[in-house]
C-alpha cells in the first residue's frame, strides 16, 4: 500500500482555461486531484490582465491563496474586492462569486475546494464587462 504520493514539479502539464468558464487568458496547473476517501483537490490558476472566471459556486466552499499579483473577487450582490499576494479568501458554501486578475495586473492563486456528489463546483453565466469593471469596495 502506497502511504505517500509526491507530485513532482513540472510532471503535470498546464492547460488553458476553457473559454466556456473563463474570459481572457487563464492557465491551470493541477497541484493535486481528489484522492478518496478525501474530498479535496487544488490547482494553481494564473489569470492574465482582464481574465476572470465565470460566476460559480462550490457546494462545500473554496479557499483561494493568492500567490502573485493583484486581482478582484466578488460575491453576488456585493462589492468587488481587491485581493493581493499573501491574501487568503474563503468563498462560503453555495455563495455565487467570481475571481480573476485586475484589468491591468496578472494574478495567480491556489484554489482549494472539496468535492460533493462528484463535483467541486457549479459553473454559471460569464461575468459581463460591466460587472467586471464595476466599482471596487470603498475602504
Amino acid at each position: 500500500m502506497e502511504t505517500m504520493k509526491i507530485y513532482r514539479a513540472g510532471s503535470r502539464p498546464s492547460t488553458k482555461g476553457p473559454e466556456t468558464i473563463f474570459t481572457g487568458s487563464v492557465r491551470l496547473d493541477p497541484l493535486f486531484d481528489l484522492t478518496e476517501p478525501g474530498r479535496t483537490s487544488a490547482a494553481l490558476v494564473t489569470f492574465e490582465p482582464g481574465a476572470r472566471s465565470a460566476w460559480h459556486h462550490h457546494p462545500l466552499g473554496q479557499h483561494l491563496i493568492v500567490t502573485a499579483g493583484c486581482g478582484w473577487t466578488q460575491c453576488w450582490g456585493g462589492f468587488k474586492k481587491e485581493i493581493r499576494a499573501g491574501d487568503v479568501v474563503f468563498c462560503n458554501c453555495g455563495q455565487k462569486h467570481w475571481h480573476g486578475a485586475t484589468d491591468t495586473t496578472a494574478m495567480s492563486h491556489i484554489a482549494v475546494q472539496e468535492w460533493q456528489d462528484g463535483s467541486p463546483v457549479t459553473w454559471l453565466e460569464k461575468v459581463t464587462n460591466d460587472q467586471y469593471l464595476w466599482a471596487v469596495e470603498p475602504d
